[in-house]
């Protein structure tokens, strides 16, 4: 068989099965080279694969990439393709992650039209070591991609019939019958294989799988069973489109399927002295329906189970070893395209509910415990997020102010005698003596005065007594007038010593280091404030003016004393905005419902007014949103 003969063979669909078949025969009695024969293995792959090229390279261990066999291979002193030449990387590739990898083929190489491929996949061969197969593939969707892709990663089997030639080559141990074994089988295996990839729908696929297995191992009845929730189901029968499940016969071979399902191995009735499986629906099977001999193998799919294969033939005909191989061979290769259609075969709302039904295994199954933990706490925090709700505060800076201040006052020109207070003392209103100024100087004027005044009295009786009414007049409003100077001496001796007017605490006057100093009159010397007097001024960005309102409650802390809260009530909110530190804020006055000793006015901190509940979500992304809607105008 030369690859010539391969590449002309183009026969129509239905005589694909026998096409394969010659192939395989052809192959298995092949006896030339080594080097021809890898040829004659591309060949038959790119005809399965529908495929226009293929190659096999081999690593040489840092030397770069040999090619062991080309197809089409070229002729005379022809070079090798130039799609195979730009490959290189992609061999490497699939050798460094071996596994598949399909990669779209450069533009710029002319000859080829636009959507070209180059499938690299990776293998082993006995005696040669790591090794690539690419192949150049022409498809028009992904679909049709995906489908020569699989075709040809399960045409991939044929190397061991290479493995195999080249063991018979070198005379192995295992001699030139148990070779022919393995070809027979693996014949067998690819006819049925491709019989299920000419089938685009599952059940086509299905029924092709059950009469190409009856046919090739001569059994009366093939089925094929696929999980549906907890138990099996059965979907296709050989030789029989339609059947009811309510049909006894079709529960049997369930139950002997679930059996096999339930166990995860291969049944096979009459059972082997060595076995140690439970073959007790299947034994009803048999005996109900013959006797037969039975062959039960589970379907498998990346190791887990996904259905089952039951095969029925005379009870004078059991299956041998060699045959269960065979089966089990040709359901390996077969299982991935029967589950593949069985899951995109069907309507949408069965592929959802599928779909569904795999996404909460996996979400309530007992894998990836610490992902799932993390998944539900997040989950948590997002509902917490959107749907909690806590008390949303308007913050802002504020400061102390007195709404009442009483200053105290220098009452005359003089100096400072005494102080009796400082900065922060509690006064008593009459009783507490702040100062004392020196009186000396108004006493001497007072003495001067009231000598002054005698005088004037005696001027005033002598002209009484002379009868000169004029003079006694003058010396009587002379006396009046010092009268008043008197008085006005002796209220300021009595204003010499200040007390406090209010009471309250004292919040400016340190004088204690000016002792003798002069002060005029009207010089302030005290502030007291009645600490019941204190009010809060905040100051309110604009952005959250309008959450404040009067009534509202709140609580501030100084920066003196950040751990002590004083709560405090809304009274007024200004109507026009202030600038203040380069920020338009509104002033809001807030009454205090409690006050403590150490406040003083003019004490800065922040305070917080209580707006009501919010969410949380809308609480910590207001700022952000809304600095959203500025900018991109919202």
């Amino acid at each position: 068989m030369t690859a010539d003969h391969v590449q002309s063979r183009q026969k129509p669909p239905e005589s694909d099965r026998s096409t394969i078949s010659g192939l395989v025969d052809q192959l298995r009695r092949f006896d030339g080279s080594p080097e021809q024969f890898l040829v004659d293995l591309l060949a038959i792959q790119c005809f399965l694969g529908r495929a226009d090229s293929g190659a096999i390279l081999r690593d040489a261990e840092g030397q770069g990439l040999d090619a062991l066999a080309i197809y089409p291979p070229p002729k005379g002193e022809q070079p090798a393709p130039a799609w195979l030449s730009k490959s290189n990387a992609f061999a490497r590739e699939a050798i460094s992650v071996d596994e598949a990898v399909i990669r779209p083929l450069p533009k710029e190489l002319a000859g080829h039209p636009a959507r070209s491929y180059i499938l690299s996949l990776p293998l082993k061969i006995v005696d040669t070591g790591q090794a690539v197969e690419l192949f150049l593939i022409r498809a028009n969707n992904r679909a049709a991609l995906k489908m020569r892709q699989q075709q040809l990663e399960l045409s991939i089997g044929l190397l061991g019939i290479a493995e195999k030639r080249l063991a018979v080559e070198r005379k192995d141990v295992d001699g030139p019958s148990k070779a022919g074994t393995h070809l027979r089988r693996l014949q067998r295996a690819m006819e049925t294989l491709s019989a299920v990839n000419h089938q685009n729908r599952f059940k086509g696929t299905a029924m092709a799988l059950c009469n190409e297995v009856a046919s090739q191992w001569q059994c009366e009845r093939v089925s094929i069973g696929l999980l549906k929730g907890r138990y099996i189901e059965l979907k296709a029968m050989s030789h029989s489109e339609h059947f009811s499940r309510k049909m006894r016969l079709i529960q049997d071979i369930e139950s002997a399927m679930e059996e096999c399902f339930d166990q995860d191995c291969e049944i096979l009735h009459p059972a082997l002295p060595q076995a140690t499986y439970i073959s007790r629906a299947t034994g009803e099977l048999s005996a109900k329906q013959g006797p037969r001999a039975i062959l039960s193998l589970p379907l498998r799919l990346a190791g887990e189970v996904r259905g089952v294969v039951t095969a029925e033939r005379p009870a004078e005909r059991s299956f041998n070893l060699e045959e269960v191989e065979a089966i089990r061979l040709t359901c390996e290769l077969c299982t991935p395209r029967l589950l593949n259609l069985y899951e995109h075969d069907r309507w949408v709302g069965a592929r959802a509910k599928a779909s569904s039904r795999r996404a909460l295994a996996a979400l309530v199954g007992p894998e990836h415990t610490w992902a799932k933990v993390l998944a539900i706490l997040l989950f948590v925090v997002i509902l917490f997020l959107v749907f909690a709700k806590g008390q949303f505060r308007a913050e802002a800076p504020f400061v102390l102010e007195a709404t009442y201040q009483q200053t105290i006052c220098a009452p005359f020109d003089g100096f400072i005698k005494a102080v009796n207070v400082e900065v922060g003392d509690t006064v008593e209103q009459g009783k507490t003596t702040l100062a004392e100024l020196d009186a000396a100087e108004l006493r001497l004027q007072l003495a001067a005065a009231k000598a002054d005044r005698a005088g004037y009295l005696k001027q005033f009786a002598a002209a009484m007594r002379d009868g000169e009414t004029a003079q006694a007049q003058i010396a009587q409003a002379n006396a009046d007038k010092v009268e008043a100077q008197i008085e006005l001496f002796n209220y300021l001796i009595d204003q010499a010593r200040i007390v406090s007017p209010i009471n309250g605490t004292v919040v400016k006057g340190d004088l204690k280091r000016q002792i003798g100093a002069p002060v005029k009159t009207g010089d302030v010397l005290f502030e007291v404030t009645p600490l019941e007097s204190l009010r809060a001024e905040l100051l309110v960005p604009e952005d959250e003016v309008f959450d404040v309102a009067v009534g509202q409650h709140g609580y501030l802390a100084t920066a003196s004393y950040p751990a002590q809260r004083i709560k405090f009530v809304v009274e007024r909110v200004n109507p026009a905005a202030e600038v203040v530190n380069n920020r338009n804020v509104f002033k809001v006055r807030a009454r205090l419902v409690e006050t403590r000793p150490w406040m003083r006015p003019g004490m800065e901190g922040v305070a917080k007014v209580t707006v009501g509940r919010r969410r949380y979500t809308w609480i910590w992304t207001r700022k952000i949103v809304n600095w959203l809607r500025m900018k991109l105008w919202l």
